[in-house]
């Protein structure tokens, strides 16, 4: 048996995470950044570099970019400039003429930024994921209020940035304690089933209508132990004023989640209690959403498809070198700007020396790459989390407009 003082000397029981203080030394990379930075530090050269970072794929049509404020955190003080697309901008990874669409642009000296790429492209691959998938469920949903409840589903150390993405994204609200305090929201939930097991249903609920109080949302959790429609009633019957009631059904007792949706909502207003919402969360997926919202869902808990959303797969490149053109077979060379037309949100990447154009359809074309980082220094406040969900929003209302014109 080992004993518990062998156990605290035991280097292999540990938090299997990152540390801040790591990730700014650039210990969270790829071993040959640092083998090659080292071997050059050894070799006398010049090395001024134009860094452009592209989507590989998957090639969707569109993707909500986020992450970018992580690279802000990181690149900070390093002695670079940095150009990009700003985090919420709603854009395709390939412009009007299929050319890759340039999301960020780094200049500087390859030693003061080279070593960090790993840690770049991790930040904005995973977030902007999340934030993608996210959105597409706004989407669907349009107004329906949804929440993310999916941090569980993933490592605890990254559960603050993948419910600052779904906020981004569009989400109305996280579960998420260190979340809630990311994004400035008092994070949201209902009642778990553990709650229900130890004191019954009744109790449970009465604890959970009271700690809401008489501002908060009352919500109550009603598959623990009984049938969807005849605990819905009685719960509805206990608290008058109750606002939501939870569908948390199992898959193995689910049968056609819709049909019991729409069973529910006929029960509860048959009886007079027509205020009373349903809630529904568990295994939901954005190609069940429209069908539980038309059978009456008006609130959805969505968890591990959120955090789970598949990365997007950024790449960095060099496309310049000490002032001349350069890069890698298969890329294109150079530093750009990204044109956009505002009638029909075309892009176009061009050379930098280029910021404006006029669009095929007529419209204006101009360059959205912003300066954030000026010599390792932030050229102005960054956004808030509010103002890039307002953003996603506002382009996601835009390509919609644009999509029923076409």
């Amino acid at each position: 048996m080992v004993s518990g003082k062998k156990l605290e000397q035991d280097q292999h029981i540990r938090l299997s995470s990152a540390t801040y203080e790591e990730i700014l030394a650039g210990q969270a990379s790829d071993v040959y950044f640092e083998r090659s930075l080292s071997a050059a530090s050894r070799v006398k050269h010049e090395a001024h570099v134009v860094a452009e970072v592209t989507l590989s794929g998957p090639l969707d049509p569109w993707v909500n970019f986020s992450g970018l404020n992580e690279v802000m955190s990181l690149l900070l003080g390093k002695g670079v400039d940095v150009y990009s697309i700003p985090e919420g901008t709603i854009i395709g990874p390939r412009d009007m003429v299929g050319n890759p669409v340039p999301f960020m642009r780094i200049e500087g000296n390859y030693d003061d930024f080279g070593e960090f790429e790993t840690s770049i492209l991790g930040f904005i691959c995973q977030s902007t994921g999340i934030s993608t998938y996210s959105t597409k469920i706004r989407e669907i949903l349009g107004k329906t209020p949804f929440f993310s409840f999916g941090i569980r589903r993933m490592h605890p150390a990254i559960s603050p940035m993948i419910d600052r993405a779904a906020y981004v994204g569009g989400a109305d609200g996280v579960s998420g304690i260190l979340g809630g305090k990311l994004i400035g929201q008092k994070p949201v939930g209902t009642m778990p089933h553990a709650l229900s097991l130890i004191f019954g249903d009744d109790k449970a609920w009465e604890m959970t209508v009271k700690a809401a109080g008489k501002e908060g949302v009352k919500t109550v959790l009603i598959d623990t132990f009984m049938d969807e429609k005849f605990a819905a009633i009685k719960a509805a019957t206990m608290f008058p004023d109750l606002d939501y009631i939870r569908l948390d059904t199992p898959s193995s007792r689910r049968g056609n989640f819709a049909n019991i949706v729409r069973e529910v909502r006929w029960e509860l207003d048959l009886r007079g209690f027509n205020h009373v919402k349903i809630m529904v969360s568990g295994g939901l997926k954005l190609e069940n959403l429209q069908e539980l919202k038309a059978a009456g869902a008006e609130s959805f808990g969505i968890g591990t498809s959120i955090a789970s959303a598949h990365p997007y797969d950024f790449a960095m490149d060099i496309v310049e070198l000490n002032g001349s053109p350069l890069t890698k077979r298969g890329k294109h060379s150079g530093r750009k700007n990204l044109l956009r037309c505002s009638s029909c949100r075309s892009t176009l990447s061009v050379p930098s020396s280029k910021s404006s154009s006029t669009c095929r359809c007529g419209g204006k074309m101009e360059n959205i790459l912003v300066k954030m980082l000026d010599g390792g220094k932030l050229v102005g406040p960054y956004d808030n989390p509010d103002a890039i969900r307002a953003r996603a929003l506002g382009e996601l209302e835009a390509m919609q407009k644009v999509a029923q014109c076409l």
